[in-house]
């Protein structure tokens, strides 16, 4: 997009480090002090985080549970979990390629694309479904590193030639399908059930967030453990393990009310597919050289390169890991509409998933985001059209909203990034 040595720089993850340990060190001097102290330095620092979508995701709740209080309902919140995950795996590879400062604006007609390739292969030519959706995903990758080629070596930003993709494989989906124009999956077909039909059951769910909570708990201590071999102030037991308590009781609530809902629905394989990729990405992002090689690519391209970043490989992996996201969105879309046709894959999907990553805090200027801005991102468009289907108002309605809302996220962003600047943070 921008050239990147007009970009800002970003907040390092050492930098980000010290300003949590900062923070820490407050809470555990002052208690609730230091805890509305820590909240105010990060708001004059620019340093948001989560926080505007969370709220804004509470505001959206309460405002439909005054209208209809069974938004709330345990079928209800089954229902917005297992709509938002498809789209949500295209959000997530969004979310990698905004890190880099770039856009890919075809993740939608790839999804659309992709999911014909599947349906074709498992149902036209009768071949097993790990076969289709293997052809589906390994489609989405080369699909990927082409981009990354155009991008590299010829030189395209990605906005043209995302664009161009956009209406290459809506094109490619409507030669792929033929005269049949739709392509019903079989009924015994695995992908419908894993998308519709598969749910834990109450051993596995809480066993799930026990897993959770374990493994929060032991990568704070070992970071305690660490810090105090390095001679460095370490976090506060006291408040790790606090957290540690509140993220147990919070998951396991969260489990307990989605196993009310009626015909032993609850937490979906779908969600939870979701979930546990969307952590995967988080802990590649924060714990490893090539999700901090992107972070840094992303806030400036230039100073990575001169400190011996191979450039060229992290935008390669990311276009591919993007489009591949894409396509599995793709398949698991086409699992939970148990068809494919002619509307798969439409600019609606597309917008979405875009939406959903820039809504849930990542920022379009590259090197600032986390995994998780495509869960919450989609959690809030997806209750928002729960929300308004639920007391019955149009479409439009819907899109109107939810354009006013990426509005929003888009102005916090631009504001978060200005008090960086003039505070001197990132």
């Amino acid at each position: 997009m921008a050239d990147a040595l007009t970009k800002e720089p970003v907040e390092t993850p050492t930098s980000a480090v010290a300003a949590d340990m900062a923070d820490e060190r407050l809470i555990h001097e002052l208690g609730v002090r230091g805890v509305m102290r820590a909240l105010v330095n990060r708001i004059r620092g620019g340093d948001l985080g989560v926080g505007p979508v969370i709220f804004g995701l509470v505001v959206i709740c309460i405002v439909f549970y005054a209208k209809e209080p069974t938004f709330l309902s345990s079928a209800s919140l089954v229902s917005i979990t297992q709509f938002a995950a498809p789209t949500g795996v295209i959000a997530l590879g969004i979310v990698l390629v905004l890190l880099l400062g770039e856009i890919d604006l075809s993740v939608g007609s790839v999804a659309g694309f992709t999911s014909a390739v599947m349906a074709v292969t498992l149902v036209n030519n009768d071949q097993p479904l790990v076969v289709a959706m293997g052809a589906a995903i390994g489609t989405g990758l080369l699909i990927g590193l082409v981009y990354a080629v155009l991008h590299q070596v010829v030189g395209v930003p990605s906005f043209v030639f995302s664009l161009a993709g956009l209406l290459a494989f809506q094109g490619a989906l409507l030669y792929t399908l033929g005269d049949q124009g739709t392509i019903t999956l079989p009924q015994d077909s695995g992908l419908r059930s894993f998308a519709r039909e598969k749910f834990l059951s109450d051993t596995q769910a809480y066993t799930l967030v026990a897993i959770a909570t374990l493994a929060y708990l032991g990568a704070r201590l070992w970071t305690i453990r660490k810090r105090k071999e390095a001679g460095l102030t370490p976090p506060s037991l006291a408040w790790v393990v606090a957290k540690a308590v509140l993220l147990a009781a919070g998951l396991g609530y969260f489990v307990y009310y989605l196993g009310l809902a009626p015909n032993d629905r609850g937490v979906g394989y779908l969600f939870t597919l979701f979930v546990l990729l969307v952590v995967v990405v988080d802990l590649a992002l924060r714990k490893t050289t090539w999700g901090r090689h992107v972070m840094a690519v992303g806030g400036n391209e230039e100073a990575a390169r001169r400190s011996g970043i191979k450039v060229s490989w992290i935008y390669v992996s990311v276009f591919g890991l993007t489009s591949t996201f894409a396509a599995l969105g793709g398949v698991l879309l086409a699992g939970q509409l148990t068809t494919v046709s002619q509307s798969s894959g439409t600019t609606d999907t597309n917008l979405t998933a875009i939406a959903a990553a820039v809504i849930g805090g990542t920022s379009l200027f590259g090197g600032r985001g986390t995994a998780y801005a495509a869960l919450l991102g989609m959690l809030v468009l997806q209750a928002i059209s729960a929300g308004l289907n639920i007391i019955n108002v149009d479409s439009d309605v819907r899109f109107m909203v939810t354009g006013g809302v990426l509005l929003v996220a888009v102005a916090i962003d631009s504001v978060s990034r200005r008090l960086r600047s003039s505070s001197g943070r990132g």
